[in-house]
């Protein structure tokens, strides 16, 4: 009687191994991700938590950061002298009345005490978010080093999230403000400014929230993009006269997937917010705003 030959179980064996190795790695890579999603979302909490809202009845520009670390240096601290109405107007008085008025409505409302996060990190120079979204960050500003937190933290360590930051050649007086953000895939940074494909998505979140130490400014969406990293968009951040402004928004709106609202105009800011999208490693999705006006 012939026996029976011994199958080799070395291949199966060698692939069993090989699967539990690639399924160790795969796990610790997943509970690597996770990790770092709840810092990082545990991280920016903490950076919430200390720029506590300001009631309405108290923002005014003693509000605002104005120590040395700020961006930028608003009015001086100190409250208006009272305005004391006679029952008899006396000549100029009407006017001074009104002159009085109109100054206060042109100082900055601030709506969040940014100043410690201009002491905890000097390249802080704001914070922007856009109401029941993720999207609720500090942005940063490094001229000399434009992508220093493109995998950085708001405390300088490593970080695959990074922190929003405005382009190095952009000043807060640009014509055109851009600031950068992952779309990581854990939804946290700008991930959620892909919804904005969707223009049902727009008419429920059409503004968009971009706080310094000069106030407050609201920008409504006016556009939304798919272009590549090398549209010359990204290049523009002052426009040389109404006919500039007017040929760059009409070039960019030709990738827009659609607009809403009129067209801005010449003398009104514009911000862009950007984060990765599409096929390419050099596709992006924009969003653009324009500055609201004051009523």
């Amino acid at each position: 009687m012939e026996r029976k030959k011994k199958k080799n179980k070395k291949p199966l064996i060698g692939m069993i191994v090989l699967f539990c190795a690639i399924l160790i790695v795969s796990c610790v890579k997943i509970a690597d991700i996770l990790f770092e999603r709840e810092k990082d979302i545990e991280d920016f909490q903490k950076l919430t938590a200390l720029i506590e809202s300001i009631p309405s009845t108290n923002r005014s520009s003693e509000a605002g950061g104005d120590s040395k670390n700020a961006p930028q240096e608003i009015a001086p601290k100190g409250s208006e002298p009272s305005v004391v109405i006679p029952s008899v107007s006396k000549p100029g008085e009407t006017e001074a009345t009104e002159a009085a008025s109109a100054d206060t409505a042109s100082k900055p409302v601030f709506t969040r005490n940014l100043q410690p996060l201009f002491d905890k990190n000097r390249d802080c120079i704001g914070w922007v978010s856009i109401s029941d979204t993720s999207i609720n960050y500090p942005v940063m500003h490094t001229p000399q080093e434009p992508e220093k937190y493109l995998r950085k933290n708001f405390d300088l360590e490593y970080s695959r999230s990074g922190v929003p930051f405005l382009q190095g050649t952009h000043t807060l007086d640009s014509d055109n403000l851009i600031i950068y953000g992952h779309n990581m895939q854990n939804g946290t940074m700008f991930s959620e400014l892909i919804k904005y494909r969707n223009k049902s998505f727009a008419s429920e979140h059409p503004v968009i929230e971009f706080e310094t130490g000069r106030g407050l400014k609201l920008y409504a969406v006016f556009a939304v993009a798919q272009i590549r990293n090398s549209n010359a968009w990204y290049q523009f951040a002052e426009a040389s006269d109404a006919a500039d402004f007017s040929d760059r928004l009409t070039a960019v709106t030709k990738s827009a997937l659609y607009t809403t609202g009129d067209p801005p105009q010449y003398g009104q800011q514009l911000l862009t917010l950007s984060t990765c999208y599409g096929s390419s490693k050099d596709d992006r999705l924009i969003v653009i705003a324009v500055e609201k006006q004051s009523q």
